[in-house]
């Protein structure tokens, strides 16, 4: 068949790629393009294209890609996985590959090949792929290829973080706005996308051998091969570069059709056709914007009426004032007279030169600047204000926060709260006693910010004005919920499949931005927090859409003033004003460069490495032809030459650090047991001087790990298992891989579950779950510790003394040391001798540091968080920039021992670090001269407990409160403006002669479940549907109403996350998600009903589910709903439930009955015969096993079983084809819920899989039925 064409497509996140090739293989036609996020139609053009190309032929078809499933199920062609379709053309074209690393538009995968294939990809984050590098290439003013050719000539490499979007502007902005070049920038750029493809896919498993580099960016970005190149030290045999890289897994889709079943060009346009016509409908619509076309009218009319005064300047006269904001993305300027009047004004994108951006402006005004007029004062605020203060002369430069606050505060003057969407970042101030109490910014996440709004309606080729005017009238809003940017594209991808209409997709993308605002930034549970005169402003909110999407979520009405995009300027105007008047030198000129200065203004950079302090920043300096000069890349002041006035601020960040590792080893020749090495991470931060004592004093010469760099974490990186894990656990990859370096054999890296009990209100005293065992994760990760050269010690050992000793004589692994017990327990005791004589140190020493800032009047930061914080790699040198300002730092538990929180809090309290934390806020809040501002690593599951904890407790002392989430990103631009912003407010604070309330409650009254409300209904949620049906039938036969929350739906997740932390796990949103929507429902009468929780007393987070679930009725005006901890080891004892023996034997009954009726369900499912059979049989034992559970006998008990196992193997079963078993494992709920896997199970039968679910017998251990059950009965 001469005429017969094999065709390979593949439909990637952004592109659609085709292979044609002949009946010999041969490649006779390729194509590449973009699809704009319209994958339907794109997909039906290229096959038109196809068919009209080649009339006469014949196809095998075969699909590929993230974008092609929906299209292959219309077509009715075969769709083949990615990776298959990979490995066909590697096989093919280049056998001798050992690893495929692919980037595509928004997806990034890497393939292992060898006696199996693994493959590697992104799951919630499309950091690193093109979509990202066009993110920032855009900040650059170029595209991709520019990025390129700019990479070709750098000199340096930055660090940039690429894990996300807002991370990467996080660092990139400041780079620009302080004059990096722009080649570096881009070389740094790609470093970053390198970083984050080793670190967040290869999860631990080393890229070696001979590497293939695939898909578009690889292809056409030449730099970012060489940077891959280059940090995997590859040499030119190792390196593949196929021809048409972009286009080999197409190909490889092409010769996978060679098996089907070929079509004629007539049926290849039927199919086209029925794909073209084809709805697939998944999304739910929103509630319209504007339901009348009256209300879009009222909307209109009511928010005409907030506008700025406005003069002329061509026809005034007199003294004026100069604002200039340099922003992210944009610059604004604007002409005040003495009465605040707005008599001129520029808003323009600063296209990656803020610099140039403001002289220009300025340009344009000395154009149109009237004799007469005389410009008094300057101000400049945002991002790029050192710099242009520096570079142009400017009077003065704010704050950005305080900016805007003056400005909202002449539109209101009683405003209440102000929210700022711009470009790239959200700013929510919240504002008490006409000060600042509070600063909330996107740290985690740029969803839905303004540049992704105006980004999605250029791909569509319509102005932002015409995306906004549809959606006012858009009947079907999406909702695409509030992720990630880029993977919100997936669903505005699957909205556009289903035929909604771009009106309906900008209306949903706006809910989105307020959502994300409002969940992610503000963290608002109760509208009623942000007061009656709330002030919108920023650049979005110019977007009608946005503006009223924000009143619909919020429920109230908003001013947003005429000038929103122009806040920060004409704040910093009015303030320019305010300071001239302050000054009372009326004859004062400001000292702003002229047109002559601007134009004979030039800039010299350069860069050098500071040695002022340990961070040895890489400074950027610019000198201007007017004799000053800006530094950039400073993690504190001293980079920029600024020293404190004060040289004798405490630094407790500094003290402690030198104090935990301050320990001289014995020489070589004095230690008998030879070298042994301890990794500078984690609980070492705390825990170093017990342990370096204790092995000193057993003769060993200690050797410490370096001290952290970025070179640590580069070390390590292809190590790592998890990209979601902290940077401190990140980082001590590094740092085992650093002693295996310098030559150490021996590492010693101990497991300690728990530490030690420092209040006595605490409820225990664990480590974190990182903390514990990370050293597990280490030696089966670290490819270095599989050595047989290198001892890796990292046994569970206790933090204690006393049991120390007979620990280590048990353990196998010490052995060959031949440790005596009486050596060992000189050794324990000295050990802890040390570590308290080095914790009393240091409560010695922030004793005494209170005491020096209050004899000093001076300011202090309580810097609160882990022992590890006091790294300087970790912190960033957050603690020499609070210095900087003036400001004394203080660590949490150099002043923790001086009092204990009260009791009970809301939490369960019980990780010893983060007592620390609760106990150093209730010190906070106690003294007028001190905040707190708590230091979070970006992934710290175990923080969505506290950080909520340690606000309560200092709001009850009408104390700010402050969360700095810090990682890679060392860019402290948005923490100088927190902390910059935390300064002005408690100047203002004094100024005002506000004190902290002294009174301050913050413990929890928790409602108990009496004997009394036996007839109360007791909502309990879903977790596992097969075990909780039974659950629910157990518990009311002993007495009590139960009613099982059965069922879960997207606004379960809504609620979820409207009331619980959004960095809590996602079972805990579920959980409390159902709980909050069930009383919202009005089923319930709300006096009557109770809920239900388990409670495990275990180190993770489950614990303190109840804690989550407490908040959320407190917040959403529930506080008088008891809940009842299920738990069997003791704690919150509810008089009115009991565990009965009674309850436990039934529930015993549950476990193995819900068991048994999982495994013939999922074993039997996937090979009957008669499709509905297990299922009618599972239905019918369901039954059977609800009355055995509360009335049978034991033998009816056994009895039952063997029946149940005899029906189910009488069902006819067709095993010829034996289908791959794929277990499914994970948290609780995870595991067992389908709407919380997504229906995992489901999946993986409909597509030829037998599902292994583990027991749920373990819970039985957990139980502990004969000694902790029967103690609470």
């Amino acid at each position: 068949m001469n005429n017969l064409l094999h065709v390979g497509l593949d439909v990637g996140s952004t592109t659609v790629k085709i292979a044609v090739m002949d009946n010999n293989l041969n490649t006779i036609y390729t194509s590449y393009q973009r699809h704009n996020s319209d994958t339907k139609n794109t997909v039906c053009a290229v096959l038109d294209n196809l068919a009209n190309r080649y009339p006469d032929a014949e196809f095998t078809i075969a699909l590929t890609g993230s974008g092609a499933m929906s299209a292959a199920t219309f077509l009715n062609v075969p769709f083949i996985q990615e990776v298959v379709a990979c490995k066909r053309a590697v096989e093919k074209y280049i056998p001798k590959t050992d690893v495929v690393i692919e980037l595509g538009g928004e997806d990034a995968k890497i393939i292992y090949f060898g006696k199996s294939i693994e493959q590697r990809m992104n799951g919630t984050c499309a950091g690193g792929t093109g979509a990202f590098i066009d993110q920032m290439a855009s900040l650059l003013n170029t595209d991709s290829s520019g990025l390129n050719e700019l990479a070709k000539k750098h000199s340096i490499i930055y660090p940039i973080a690429s894990r996300c979007g807002v991370f990467a502007k996080t660092d990139v902005q400041p780079l620009i706005n302080e004059g990096a070049a722009r080649e570096d920038i881009a070389a740094s750029i790609f470093q970053a996308v390198v970083n984050q493809t080793i670190s967040g896919l290869a999860c631990g498993r080393p890229i070696r051998g001979n590497v293939a580099f695939l898909g578009g960016p690889l292809n056409y970005l030449s730099e970012l091969r060489n940077r891959f190149i280059e940090t995997l030290h590859l040499t030119d045999e190792q390196i593949i570069v196929p021809d048409e890289a972009h286009l080999l897994v197409a190909k490889g889709a092409a010769l996978d059709s060679l098996e089907t079943t070929p079509i004629s060009t007539q049926k290849l346009m039927a199919k086209i056709q029925g794909l073209r016509s084809s709805h697939d409908s998944t999304t739910n619509p929103l509630k319209p914007l504007f339901v009348t076309h009256s209300e879009y009218e009222e909307f209109k009319s009511r928010h005409s009426k907030d506008v700025v005064k406005k003069g002329d300047l061509s026809t005034y006269k007199g003294n004026c004032f100069i604002g200039i904001d340099a922003g992210s993305t944009t610059t604004k300027l604007v002409v005040t007279d003495t009465e605040g009047a707005l008599l001129y004004s520029l808003y323009a994108g600063n296209e990656g030169n803020p610099l140039k951006s403001v002289t220009n402006m300025l340009k344009e005004l000395y154009k149109v600047l009237p004799k007469g007029v005389t410009i008094r004062y300057s101000g400049v605020t945002g991002y790029g204000e050192a710099l242009i203060k520096t570079a142009l002369n400017v009077d003065l430069n704010e704050i950005e926060t305080i900016a805007h606050y003056t400005a909202a505060k002449k539109f209101m003057p009683n405003v209440t709260s102000i929210v700022d969407i711009g470009g790239q970042d959200m700013k929510y101030i919240k504002l008490k006693n006409n000060s600042i109490d509070n600063i909330m910014l996107n740290e985690a996440c740029s969803s839905g910010c303004g540049s992704f709004i105006e980004t999605f309606a250029k791909s569509l080729g319509l102005t932002i004005s015409e995306f906004v005017n549809s959606a006012i009238s858009a009947r079907n809003p999406v909702d695409l919920g509030s992720r990630c940017t880029v993977f919100m594209n997936s669903k505005i991808k699957q909205a556009q499949k289903e035929g909604y209409s771009v009106g309906d997709i900008s209306a949903g993308l706006s809910y989105s931005v307020i959502k994300n605002a409002i969940q992610k930034v503000m963290k608002i549970r109760d509208m009623k927090v942000l007061g009656s005169h709330i002030v919108v402003q920023g650049g979005t909110f110019y977007n009608d859409a946005v503006l009223r999407a924000f009143e619909l979520l919020v429920g109230k009405n908003v001013v947003r003033p005429d000038i929103a995009g122009l806040m920060g300027a004409y704040g910093v105007a009015l303030l320019a004003q305010e300071q001239y008047e302050a000054n009372k030198d009326m004859e004062y000129v400001s000292t702003i460069s002229d047109l002559d200065a601007i134009n004979n203004l030039k800039v010299e950079a350069s860069h050098v490495r500071c040695n002022g302090c340990e961070n040895h920043c890489l400074l950027t300096i610019n000198k201007f032809s007017n004799g000053t000069k800006h530094i950039s890349g400073n993690r504190c002041e001293k980079g920029a030459g600024i020293v404190s006035e004060n040289k004798e601020l405490p630094n407790l960040v500094k003290y402690k650090y030198k104090r935990i590792f301050d320990y001289t080893p014995l020489e070589e020749k004095d230690a008998p047991r030879g070298v042994i090495g301890i990794p500078r991470v984690l609980n070492m931060y705390e825990d170093y001087p017990f342990w370096f004592t204790f092995l000193t004093k057993l003769g060993f010469r200690v050797i410490i790990s370096e001290k952290s760099n970025r070179k640590t974490y580069e070390k390590g990186m292809e190590s790592m298992p998890s990209e979601s894990v902290c940077y401190p656990a990140k980082l001590s990859h590094g740092h085992i891989i650093s002693l295996v370096k310098q030559g150490i054999k021996t590492i010693f890296y101990p497991c300690v579950p728990y530490s030690r009990k420092e209040y006595k209100s605490a409820d225990n005293h664990y480590n974190c779950p990182i903390v514990i065992s990370y050293s597990e994760v280490l030696k089966n990760n670290v490819e270095e510790l599989k050595d047989k050269d290198i001892t890796f010690l990292n046994p569970f050992l206790p933090f204690d003394a006393k049991t120390l000793a007979e620990t280590i004589l048990g353990l196998p692994e010490f052995k060959k040391y031949n440790f005596t017990k009486k050596e060992l327990l000189n050794a324990a005791k000295l050990a802890e001798e040390e570590y308290q004589h080095c914790r009393a140190d240091i409560h010695a020493e922030g004793a005494k540091a209170v005491e020096y800032l209050e004899k000093k009047h001076l300011k202090g930061i309580v810097l609160a968080g882990r022992p590890y914080h006091v790294d300087p790699e970790i912190n960033h040198g957050i603690d020499t920039l609070i210095t900087s300002l003036g400001l004394g730092v203080i660590t949490g538990d150099s002043i923790a021992n001086q009092t204990e929180p009260k009791a009970p809090l809301r939490v369960v309290n019980q990780w010893v670090y983060h007592a620390r934390l609760y106990s150093a806020a209730d010190f906070v809040g106690k003294h007028d001269n001190l905040e707190l501002v708590q230091l979070n690593s970006f992934g710290c599951g175990v923080d969505a407990v506290t950080t909520d904890q340690v606000e309560e407790i200092l709001s009850s002392y009408n104390k700010m409160y402050t969360l700095i989430k810090i990682d890679e990103v060392n860019n402290l631009g948005a923490v100088r403006i927190r902390i910059r912003s935390l300064l002005a407010s408690m100047n203002k604070r004094e100024k005002d002669n506000v004190c902290t309330n002294c009174d301050a409650d913050y413990t929890v009254k928790k409602v108990m479940f009496t004997k009394d409300m036996k007839d109360y209904t007791i909502l309990c949620p879903q977790m596992a549907p097969i075990h909780f049906e039974l659950i629910e039938t157990a518990v009311r036969s002993c007495g009590y109403n139960l009613e099982l929350l059965r069922n879960c739906t997207q606004h379960t997740v809504e609620t979820g996350l409207k009331y619980v932390n959004n960095d809590a796990c996602y079972p805990s949103i579920l959980v409390t998600g159902q709980m909050i929507e069930a009383l919202e429902s009005g089923k319930y009468n709300l006096n009557k009903t109770a809920l239900i929780m388990s409670q495990t007393g275990g180190g993770c987070r489950a614990t303190n589910y109840i804690g989550f679930i407490r908040k959320a009725l407190k917040d959403a005006g529930f506080a008088n709903i008891p809940v009842i901890s299920f738990n069997v080891v003791g704690m919150e004892k509810m008089p009115g439930f009991k565990i009965t023996p009674d309850m436990v034997e039934k529930l015993l009954k549950v476990v193995v009955y819900g068991d048994l009726l999982q495994k013939m369900l999922t074993k039997n499912r996937v090979y009957e015969v008669n499709k509905g059979e297990t299922q009618k049989l599972y239905d019918e034992w369901m039954q059977k096993c609800k009355e055995l559970v509360v009335h049978s006998s034991l033998s009816e008990f056994k009895k039952s079983i063997y029946d149940m196992v005899n029906d189910f193997e009488k069902i006819e079963l067709d095993t010829s084809i034996k289908k791959p078993k794929v277990g499914i494992v994970g948290e609780v709920l995870i595991k067992y819920h389908p709407f919380g896997n997504n229906f995992i199970a489901e999946k993986l039968e409909q597509e030829g899989a037998e599902v292994i679910l583990p027991d749920f017998t373990f819970i039985v251990d957990s139980l502990s039925i004969l000694n902790a059950t029967f103690a609470l009965v």
